[in-house]
């Protein structure tokens, strides 16, 4: 390969800025990189992939050990240059970095030069674009400054209950908690993505003024920048270099039946065989929480629980496997507890009691007791973790885990007050749900299981690789939290993660005799059957408060009237017809990056208006699906991305793209267009 006009290749060199003390930047420094300092900090960018580059400023010295989502740098061919007005450049494929004499930085698209991204200034004295304040223990408050465009859109970024696929003009908090998942990588509409590789509890905040990325504490900034022609280059960019997804087994694309809670091994073995009585496909069902004595046993209640064994042999039997719920609090009064905290393998306070939390205890009539959470950053804790699941779960059977709770959720949120193995609270948090999924999976690995699967309540970068299934959370029982899904859905997918689920008719409440809720579960599956996992979970009215802990009402599909029940059954087989496409789909996510539920724009990204839509979706390249997420609506508008013709399944109409047509939605099904041309054998509902 040739370089580009005006760089040259160089083997075992640096470029500099015009000012500074080089010495201080780092003990390891790469062969080809950009380089500054001055008396306030240093800065170094490095091709770090294709297309990609790795930027970090410190105050005296650049740190390779410090906790983040990069791994190892793919191979990249890189040229170093002389830049406008004394500058150097550093050109690394598609893109293009502009370093100026006063340590400022531009990122271009090679091919043109159009400027993707710049950095921009507090003030035209000071701050620059980073700052640094100092907090403690040799850690800053970190600002890193962009300038804003009119017209830029901003995907990604996690999971959020906000309703809105689009960022922009928003100010959105980087910390885990429950249904808000902090993953900070955004796809911009200008045509880069950009990761923020810091753990640190802080905000991004994505202003008409200004965009502006905030750690509260961090050594470091730490950042890397990507381009591509289109939305799928970026997000395979961002997979070889933050991991890629494991394939989706084929038997996880079935239904998963939930609901707080089936109290008794008989309970729930009795709903599997209900299933089975009505000729109804399961693939899992859920041993939800309060199956232990207490929180932090990780091991079943014999009274509710006589024999783990057997009732996951006569599952199988039926085709179905048991997820069961793992948390990563611990009770004092846990058989855990007193050896975990003697060997340093829960997360610590900096002063007071060591708890940070309480929870029901189902021994001691339900009050609630204080809780600590093991240190998922600590890989003795993940290891003592699994010899516990390994021994009461694993050697049983067992081998689906629902990792819930896993932000970890604690009131209230003083991560001044928390000191993790990977260093303090504030600086570390957010990677609490990746390394605690990273311990499932490896262990599991170790075992000899191919792909392991975990379902999980939080995510941050790079979890995708440790085969994390994102369901988003506790969220309302309401036709409102139900149009926020789709965005949230599509977020979570532009955020490295593939395997998505929601909770079937929301979480919190729901009463299966209201006929108005009757038709939001109607709804809800026929949106769930084109989403990456199928699951029905929920604390369903009447709720039962009781010692042994909480318990909801009936949410099987039968549970919810005849009508609903024939409506549901039918977009169930669906579901299985469609099990061959999503497995497709699932081996395409694995290899490229590219989400199975997927924004328009995605596919079509030379048509405008398919940037603006955000009640819509593609189920991988061919499906485009309309959900219904007002109650009594039977119709609705729907957009037809320019680029292909559609064919609307429930009529076989072929339709031109680039334009908005009026789709029938009677309660029975929603609006489902396919690509013309493509070959899909699914029978739809009409």
């Amino acid at each position: 390969m040739s370089p580009p006009d005006g760089t040259r290749a160089v083997p075992s060199a640096s470029a500099y800025g015009s000012a500074g003390n080089n010495s201080r930047l780092s003990d390891s420094r790469p062969a080809v990189c950009l380089e500054f300092g001055d008396d306030e900090h240093v800065l170094r960018v490095e091709p770090w992939g294709a297309d990609s580059v790795r930027v970090r400023s410190a105050r005296q010295r650049v740190r390779d050990d410090l906790p983040g989502a990069l791994s190892v740098p793919p191979v990249a061919e890189a040229f170093l240059g002389a830049g406008p007005d004394g500058g150097q450049l550093l050109t690394v494929g598609q893109l293009r970095v502009e370093l100026s004499p006063q340590g400022h930085l531009r990122f271009t698209r090679t091919q043109d030069g159009t400027e993707l991204l710049r950095e921009s200034v507090g003030h035209f004295t000071w701050p620059g674009p980073r700052q640094f304040t100092p907090v403690s223990e040799g850690r800053y408050r970190l600002e890193q400054r962009f300038a804003a465009y009119d017209g830029e859109q901003f995907f990604g970024l996690g999971q959020h209950s906000h309703g809105r696929l689009d960022h922009k003009h928003m100010v959105i908090d980087l910390v885990q908690r429950n249904s808000e998942v902090t993953i900070p990588f955004t796809l911009s509409s200008r045509g880069y993505g950009l990761l923020w590789n810091l753990p640190a509890i802080g905000r991004v905040e994505l202003a008409a003024n200004q965009t502006r990325w905030v750690a509260d504490a961090a050594e470091q900034i730490d950042y890397w920048i990507t381009t591509g022609p289109t939305p799928a280059s970026i997000m395979r960019n961002y997979a070889d270099v933050t991991g890629h997804a494991p394939v989706l087994p084929e038997w996880a694309l079935g239904l998963w039946q939930s609901r707080l809670r089936y109290r008794t091994q008989d309970e729930l073995l009795g709903v599997a065989h209900e299933y089975q009585r009505r000729g109804l496909p399961l693939s899992v069902i859920a041993v939800d929480y309060f199956h232990w004595p207490h929180v932090g046993d990780w091991r079943f209640a014999a009274a509710d629980w006589p024999d783990p064994a057997g009732m996951v042999a006569e599952l199988a039997g039926m085709g179905v496997r048991p997820l069961v719920s793992v948390w990563p609090s611990v009770s004092v009064l846990s058989e855990n507890y007193t050896h975990m905290r003697n060997e340093r393998l829960l997360l610590g306070t900096e002063q007071g009691q060591p708890f940070q939390h309480v929870f029901p205890d189902s021994q001691v009539d339900g009050k609630s007791l204080p809780v600590v959470f093991y240190d998922a950053t600590d890989g003795r804790a993940r290891d003592y973790l699994w010899s516990r699941v390994k021994r009461n779960y694993y050697d049983l059977g067992f081998r689906l885990w629902w990792l819930d709770a896993c932000e970890p959720e604690m009131f209230p949120e003083e991560f001044s007050h928390l000191r993790y193995a990977a260093g303090p609270g504030r600086a570390v948090a957010n990677l609490y749900p990746r390394e605690h999924v990273r311990g499932i999976f490896e262990h599991m690995r170790a075992e000899g299981e191919d792909v392991p699967v975990s379902l999980v309540r939080s995510a941050w970068a790079g979890s995708q690789a440790y085969a994390a299934a994102l369901w988003s959370g506790d969220i309302p029982a309401t036709f409102e939290a139900l149009a926020a899904q789709v965005p949230a859905g599509l977020s979570a997918g532009l955020s490295g993660l593939p395997w998505w689920t929601s909770d079937i008719g929301g979480f919190h409440g729901g009463d299966p005799d209201d006929p108005s809720y009757q038709e939001l579960i109607i709804r809800w599956f026929q949106f769930a059957v084109f989403c990456p996992l199928l699951r029905m979970h929920g604390y369903r009215e009447p709720h039962e408060v009781t010692a042994a802990g909480p318990s909801g009402g009936p949410n099987e599909l039968w549970s919810y009237g005849e009508n609903a029940y024939q409506i549901l059954t039918r977009q169930l087989r669906l579901r299985q017809d469609l099990r061959g496409y999503l497995h497709r789909q699932m081996a395409s996510a694995a290899d490229s990056g590219a989400p199975v539920m997927r924004p328009l724009f995605f596919g079509f990204p030379d048509d405008p208006a398919a940037w603006t839509i955000e009640d819509q979706f593609l189920c991988g390249p061919d499906l485009l699906i309309a959900p219904v997420t007002r109650l009594g609506d039977r119709c609705r508008q729907v957009y037809l991305p320019a680029g292909a013709d559609w064919v609307d399944t429930a009529t076989g109409n072929v339709h031109e793209g680039d334009q908005t047509t009026r789709a029938d939605a009677p309660l029975e099904r929603i609006p489902v267009f396919a690509r013309h041309g493509s070959l899909l054998n699914v029978k739809f509902p009409r």
